[in-house]
């Protein structure tokens, strides 16, 4: 899942980037309101994390701005702002949560699995299709109980067909929700990932099915092509 997170003072921006990617997730990172209005403008995001005291332009308006816009991605505001009233107008411009910094770095990362769970459509971490179940807590697949080991990006990959499981996935989605600002991801890249997750899937009872032209869908019972 790709998050974009809004946040000037650069210590603690790289160090929630760091949390972040260390649970799997790709993490665009931008210091400014304008900057923050142009990414979310220009790429799909599951996540924007927002700080209100910005450069350039504030983050209200910029959550003004996402919404005018029809933009669906959950949105978490981050800010010192903790007055009542900022909240609430915060809150009725569209944002999902309100966190008041300083914060507690374990009730962010739950905050987070939960606005991601719901982004998803989902109302339980624990995801099951066909052999296979997913727990979004500790984003860990497992058949039977046991852990599959999947390298990182088969992980992100696996995550990312399975919570849309029977619907295609363009290319185009899959590299834009895999990779970040400074990544580069061909479709060959794609095509050898999607390869050796069919392998790893085989025994389950899953495989990544191919719609010619367009992407990728996750199917049950169905022999690799």
């Amino acid at each position: 899942m790709r998050i974009l997170l809004v946040e000037d003072n650069r210590a603690l921006a790289e160090g929630l980037a760091a949390i972040l990617r260390g649970s799997g997730y790709v993490v665009d990172l931008v210091a400014d309101g304008l900057s923050a209005e142009a990414a979310a403008a220009a790429e799909a995001y599951d996540l924007v994390i927002l700080d209100l005291n910005l450069p350039e332009m504030d983050g209200l308006d910029v959550l003004r701005a996402m919404r005018a816009r029809q933009n669906g991605a959950a949105v978490m505001i981050l800010t010192a702002r903790g007055a009542p009233e900022e909240r609430v107008k915060g809150l009725d411009l569209g944002a999902d949560d309100y966190m008041i910094k300083p914060f507690d770095v374990p009730e962010f990362e739950a905050r987070i699995r939960v606005l991601l769970r719901r982004h998803a459509g989902l109302r339980s971490s624990i995801v099951t299709y066909g052999g296979i179940t997913f727990d979004l807590t500790s984003r860990a697949f497992a058949s039977e109980g046991v852990p599959l080991d999947l390298p990182a990006r088969e992980v992100a990959l696996l995550e990312l067909l399975f919570l849309r499981a029977g619907k295609v996935v363009s290319k185009d989605a899959i590299i834009r929700s895999l990779t970040g600002f400074d990544e580069d991801l061909s479709a060959n890249a794609i095509e050898q990932y999607v390869s050796r997750l069919r392998r790893r899937l085989a025994p389950h009872g899953l495989t990544v099915k191919t719609a010619r032209g367009i992407g990728y869908y996750l199917e049950r019972g169905a022999a690799a092509e």
